[in-house]
């Protein structure tokens, strides 16, 4: 080894260890997500309860519950489409849960295109689902066309405001006794988990790097001899 060998050496092996640090720190990070996310997919799935009289938002978000209710009198139609089905729409309702006679709003789940214009009629539906705060706007969001019924985002607070009911949404999972035409859509995880991705791509660069260090050596030993 000779002089000019030894900045390269101490630079090489701290931007090795400084790519397996993040590679590893990636995978306890991946461990820990996994476990967030079997939680929630748990409570997603968990045996239903009644609505909370107070549902709240940081505390009751996908919280698995069973309400009745009384529904068709008006529907929200928000811009969708799904796989195998194409474009459609979800249907929201203003429901009156029975026998509190509360306001809700319950996404009964997807309809075709084709069907929007069809009448579907006051019922009493026994619907499972989970409540959900939904985080689908943005500042490019466009306001609702009211006069054609499409909504562009399930904007909970604007529905309720529309419709004077709460404003959090139950997403029908299954619908235990009615039949409203929809396929329910049950809420997914829907959170991003690509910490192995990242901690694949630290690791191929500490080997890229190592790889690198190794040949400018030889270069520097090739030149010295």
């Amino acid at each position: 080894m000779t002089k000019r060998m030894i900045l390269p050496i101490i630079f090489g092996l701290a931007g090795i260890a400084i790519l397996l640090s993040l590679g590893i720190w990636q995978v306890k990070r991946m461990g820990w997500k996994n476990t967030i996310l079997a939680q929630i997919e748990q409570r997603i799935t968990a045996e239903p309860i009644p609505l909370p009289a107070k549902p709240n938002p940081e505390f009751d978000n996908r919280l698995s519950v069973r309400v009745k209710a009384l529904i068709g009198f008006d529907e929200a139609h928000v811009l969708s489409s799904i796989k195998n089905e194409g474009p459609g729409f979800l249907v929201i309702v203003p429901a009156l849960t029975q026998p509190e006679g509360r306001r809700v709003l319950i996404d009964m789940g997807f309809i075709p295109e084709a069907e929007k214009q069809k009448i579907r009629g006051p019922q009493t539906v026994t619907v499972v689902g989970n409540l959900l705060w939904p985080n689908e706007t943005d500042g490019f969001t466009p306001d609702p066309n009211m006069e054609k019924n499409i909504w562009f985002a399930r904007d909970a607070d604007k529905m309720a405001q529309h419709f004077g009911t709460e404003s959090f949404l139950i997403v029908a999972r299954v619908i235990e006794k009615g039949d409203y035409g929809t396929m329910p859509q049950p809420i997914g995880l829907n959170i991003p988990n690509d910490h192995f991705e990242y901690a694949i791509t630290w690791f191929s660069l500490a080997f890229v790097w190592f790889g690198m260090t190794v040949y400018l050596l030889y270069r520097i030993r090739q030149k010295t001899v």
